[in-house]
C-alpha cells in the first residue's frame, strides 16, 4: 500500500492541479489515486493534453497513447467571466468553486479572481442565469504549453486551503447540531433562551398580563384618527413590499429566460459547457444540491430536475 501511495504521490506531481474533474474523479489526487491502483488509465485529463498523457506514461513505464475523447479535448486555456449585468448573487458559483477563485456574497455580485482561476468549468452548470462565460486567455497555447508546474502548485494549494475550509465549517455545524442535540435531551435552555418559571395550570390573566381587565359594561372607544393612520401606513408598507418582491421576481423570470435563449444558441452552435455530462457522482451531488436550492428560491422548477438545460 505504501508503494501504491508513493506513485499516487509521484502521478498527483504530474497533473495540472485545475480540480476540473474532467477524469471522472473528484480532483487531481483522486484520479492519481485511481491510476497507481490500476483502476483508471493515464490518458483521462484533458487540461493536461497529448503532454500530460506522455509524461504520465514515463513515469509509469507504459507507451504514448491518445487521449480519451469521453473525457474532453485539449483546448487552450479558459478564465471565467461573470457578466455583472446578469449575476443575481445566488453565490452558487462561488460554492462550484474548487480553489476559491470567485468572490461576492449572496444577493451581491460575484467576481472572478483571474489569478486563482484553472478553467475548470465548473462554476458554469450551476449559474441558474448562465451569467459565466469561458475565454480563452492562452491564444494557442494548449494543456502544458498553457499552463506550469508553479501555476499547478498554487492551484493545488489554494485547492487544499478550499478542502481545509469546508473541512472546518462541517466540523462547526456537526458541534452546533450535538450540542442542540445535547439541549433537547436534558432540557435545557438554549445560549438566546432566558429561564421561565412556568405554570401550566394558572390561566394568563389580566392582571397577571399587568393589563387591566375589561368588563364587560365597560364601553368600546373607537379608533382614533392615529390608530387609523397607522394603520393605513402598514397598509401601504405592506403593498410596497409585494410590488418589491413581484418585480424581482420579474427580473429573475427574464433573467432566466435570457440564460435559456443563450444556453440554447450555444449548444446549437456546440459550444455550450463540455463538462456537464457523465462527471463524476461527487459533482453530480453537487449540481443536484445546487439545483435542489434553486427550486426553494424559486429559481427552477421540477421540469428541469437535473439542473441542465434541456433546450
Amino acid at each position: 500500500m505504501s508503494e501504491v501511495n508513493a506513485l499516487a504521490q509521484r502521478i498527483d506531481a504530474l497533473l495540472p492541479q485545475t480540480q476540473c474533474t474532467k477524469c471522472g474523479y473528484a480532483g487531481c489526487r483522486p484520479y492519481a489515486d485511481a491510476i497507481a491502483s490500476g483502476q483508471a488509465s493515464y490518458n483521462q485529463c484533458p487540461p493536461g493534453g497529448a503532454e500530460g498523457v506522455e509524461r504520465l506514461a514515463k513515469l509509469l513505464g507504459r507507451p504514448v497513447i491518445a487521449l480519451n475523447p469521453e473525457n474532453g479535448v485539449e483546448r487552450p486555456r479558459p478564465r471565467a467571466v461573470i457578466d455583472e449585468s446578469l449575476c443575481i448573487g445566488c453565490t452558487l458559483c462561488i460554492q462550484a468553486c474548487p480553489v476559491d477563485a470567485i468572490a461576492g456574497a449572496a444577493k451581491l455580485m460575484h467576481t472572478v479572481i483571474a489569478d486563482r482561476c484553472t478553467g475548470c468549468d465548473l462554476c458554469v452548470p450551476p449559474c441558474p442565469v448562465d451569467c459565466i462565460e469561458m475565454v480563452p486567455v492562452t491564444g494557442e497555447q494548449t494543456g502544458w504549453d498553457a499552463w506550469s508546474p508553479a501555476l499547478a502548485d498554487e492551484a493545488r494549494a489554494h485547492f487544499e486551503a478550499h478542502q481545509a475550509r469546508l473541512a472546518k465549517d462541517k466540523a462547526e455545524r456537526e458541534a452546533r447540531l450535538a450540542a442542540r442535540t445535547a439541549r433537547v435531551a436534558t432540557g435545557a435552555p438554549g445560549p438566546s433562551t432566558t429561564p421561565v418559571a412556568a405554570q401550566p395550570d394558572a390561566p394568563v390573566t389580566a392582571d397577571a398580563a399587568n393589563i387591566p381587565a375589561a368588563s364587560p359594561d365597560t364601553p368600546q372607544s373607537a379608533p382614533s384618527s392615529n390608530d387609523v393612520a397607522n394603520m393605513t401606513d402598514m397598509t401601504n408598507v405592506t403593498d410596497e413590499a409585494a410590488a418589491a418582491a413581484a418585480r424581482k421576481q420579474t427580473i429573475i423570470q427574464a433573467a432566466l429566460e435570457r440564460a435559456r435563449q443563450k444556453k440554447a444558441a450555444l449548444a446549437a452552435q456546440g459550444l455550450g459547457p463540455k463538462n456537464t455530462e457523465n462527471v463524476s457522482a461527487s459533482v453530480q451531488a453537487q449540481i443536484d444540491e445546487a439545483q435542489a436550492r434553486r427550486k426553494r428560491l424559486g429559481l427552477a422548477t421540477d421540469d428541469d430536475p437535473s439542473g441542465k438545460d434541456k433546450a
